[in-house]
């Protein structure tokens, strides 16, 4: 399937490279350095990485404006259906391909390149690069690193194996980069925000069966002076409470009318309750869009009763071993 790849990108002298709305480390930077990857073998091509923009990730690259183009090839990364890609319909494309981690929901593309068992789509990246002609470089491989290391909160993840760890062991080998800068450009936060993570941790509301939850109004948000995006990309700090199985953060988007809710887990399986709500992800990590708060609290009602199925099926296990 990736020499299949290489043959549609050789095909065309225009490429577009999407993701996903509301744009994460992985995202952008699967899809700036399949877009670098790609300009730096074929320097002849004109190579576009389109979509909305994040202030909090300005450091990782630059994106591109849209050109009208003809007889185009689209590469949507990191993205598992129609309604998330940001800016891009395959559609108006001579030809797409899908490259993306996430569970199957729908085909969207000609070609699609699904590995769900994988950390990340920058390490699907990291694969094709290393077992086809695209060539690489040290901003490519720190692009590739930082949203590995995202995704997988550090290696934390079970999608992690052998293989993950040898294939950052060699592109570390052969594309050497600074560890320090990278973290700090994923990690480094004002104080506002790490305020708001201690009223997350003293707001935050848990259910009999594990489930930790809490809502963050826009006035909570003017208070601190973070945008709406900052409690949802600070959800991975809530791994490891005792008490809480499954957390979630609800917060309310002013701007696009909205609440955007993230959801983690270190028990059930979440991401059928995000689907149910049209929302999407992985197993453990998903999330969910809603119009009002009393739609955001449907969700929160069907991850306690799966929360609580959960944990009747691990007592009748327990009873009978």
């Amino acid at each position: 399937m990736y020499s299949e790849l290489i043959e549609k990108i050789k095909k065309f002298d225009t490429i577009v490279v999407a993701r996903h709305i509301g744009v994460d480390p992985d995202a952008l930077c699967s899809q700036l350095a399949l877009r670098d990857s790609i300009q730096l073998t074929y320097p002849d091509k004109l190579v576009l990485a389109i979509g909305t923009g994040s202030s909090r990730f300005h450091s990782f690259g630059k994106l591109d404006k849209l050109k009208k183009v003809d007889n185009a090839l689209l590469i949507v990364c990191d993205t598992p259906d129609l309604r998330r890609i940001d800016s891009a319909s395959p559609s108006d494309y001579a030809f797409s391909i899908k490259i993306d981690h996430h569970p199957f929901i729908e085909r969207i593309c000609d070609l699609e390149i699904i590995e769900e068992d994988t950390t990340s789509t920058c390490e699907i990246i990291m694969k094709v690069i290393s077992q086809t002609e695209l060539q690489c470089n040290s901003s490519i491989a720190e692009l590739l690193y930082m949203g590995l290391v995202s995704d997988s909160n550090r290696f934390l993840f079970n999608s992690c194996n052998f293989q993950t760890f040898k294939l950052v062991s060699d592109f570390l080998r052969q594309y050497p980069f600074d560890f320090s800068v990278i973290y700090e450009k994923l990690y480094m936060r004002p104080m506002s925000e790490v305020r708001l993570e201690g009223y997350i941790s003293l707001n935050m509301k848990v259910t009999s069966f594990g489930l930790g939850y809490v809502i963050i109004s826009d006035n909570i948000i003017n208070q601190f002076g973070v945008d709406s995006a900052s409690a949802g990309n600070m959800i991975n700090n809530f791994n490891y409470i005792k008490e809480v199985l499954v957390w979630v953060t609800i917060t309310e988007d002013i701007k696009n009318n909205q609440y955007r809710i993230s959801i983690r887990s270190r028990g059930p399986q979440i991401n059928h309750i995000a689907e149910k709500h049209c929302g999407g992800g992985h197993k453990y990590a998903s999330g969910v869009r809603t119009k009002n708060l009393e739609d955001a609290m449907l969700v929160i009602k069907d991850l306690d009763l799966e929360l609580e199925r959960y944990i009747r099926e691990e007592e009748r296990d327990n009873y009978d071993n």
